[in-house]
């Protein structure tokens, strides 16, 4: 029998998969649950929803009992903005961090050699009128994978994976990253999503980035790769260092987002506020939009006028209606 998860139950996903504490991951289980159709098909769900609940429960109470003291490492806190977010990961010396520069306002450390990446690092992308959050790692090696990147993985919306084309042992070490992740719950994919079977196994959706593609022997280890380490991804090749190469690439990563821009008017305007446009996921609704301005607009909510594609300068819509790229919002007050 089909689980049938209701849209309420995926939205509570969603922000389990982004939740960094465990009384947020806590609260947004206890929802799933809550949303849940309670059916035969969904009685393995449920158990195994019940486990994880329980599960964050106990981790809390062990919060509690060691007076708030964290085990298991460093942990950084990375607060999400803009539009979304992308991590980059891979093997020493991939070309992260230049990566980062290049596509940012950060400055990471760049060096040629491994390990001058030691904590994650964030920076914010733009493109067009908008920005994307790129968070910078330390490189993963059989012997060193930081336990907070699991977290940093699997709430990101795109994983950008490098391998570096520019040396022998760039294939051995993106082999290398994919065993230490394969070996855990966090896990690369095609798509996002949580397995239904097992809550705790999570995929985020993963691009292979071919790094230093113009340096010699860079298409001949492209092809060694294509032969001895097949892989789903959808896979790009770039020179990190060249910006002007990278603008192609700046809409890939902004598409991979899911979202689409908003620019709301307030009634005695005769202009939208172009320069800082709302972002919300492709397929979002008017009254998701009244959510991310301000609560009380959703308390108060009277319905919008719209300029866009798929309507007539400043039709009257609801709150259910679907909204498109580059819509002009006037929410009646």
């Amino acid at each position: 029998m089909p689980a049938n998860l209701t849209q309420q139950y995926h939205k509570a996903e969603a922000e389990y998969r982004k939740a960094s504490t465990p009384e947020d991951e806590l609260k947004w289980l206890q929802v799933m649950l809550a949303e849940m159709p309670k059916h035969k098909g969904t009685d393995h769900l449920q158990a195994t929803l019940k486990q994880k609940i329980s599960q964050a429960k106990q981790e809390i109470e062990q919060f509690r009992k060691t007076g708030g003291k964290k085990s298991g490492g460093k942990s950084y806190k990375i607060p999400r903005q803009g539009a979304g977010t992308a991590v980059i990961i891979g093997g020493p010396n991939a070309g992260k961090s230049q990566l980062l520069a290049t596509l940012t306002h950060a400055n990471p450390t760049v060096a040629p050699y491994p390990f001058s990446t030691t904590e994650p690092q964030p920076g914010m992308m733009d493109w067009e009128d908008v920005f994307v959050q790129l968070i910078d790692t330390p490189p993963i090696t059989p012997d060193f994978f930081e336990p907070y990147m699991t977290g940093y993985i699997r709430a990101a919306d795109l994983v950008l994976l490098m391998v570096d084309l520019d040396s022998d042992d760039g294939i051995d070490q993106l082999q290398e990253v994919l065993q230490k992740l394969n070996s855990g719950k966090t896990r690369l994919g095609t798509e996002t999503y949580i397995d239904e079977d097992d809550i705790g196994l999570t995929f985020t959706r993963t691009f292979l980035i071919g790094n230093k593609i113009d340096t010699p022997d860079a298409t001949t280890r492209l092809d060694l790769l294509h032969e001895f380490c097949p892989l789903p991804f959808e896979e790009y090749c770039i020179n990190a260092t060249d910006n002007d190469s990278l603008t192609p690439f700046r809409k890939v990563i902004y598409d991979a987002m899911g979202v689409i821009r908003i620019y709301t008017k307030l009634p005695q305007k005769k202009e939208a506020d172009f320069d800082r446009p709302f972002t919300i996921k492709r397929g979002g609704t008017l009254i998701e939009l009244a959510e991310l301005i301000h609560n009380d607009y959703v308390k108060n909510f009277r319905g919008a006028r719209v300029w866009g594609e798929a309507v007539h300068d400043g039709t009257p819509v609801k709150g259910d209606y679907i909204l498109h790229d580059k819509d002009i919002v006037e929410l009646n007050s």
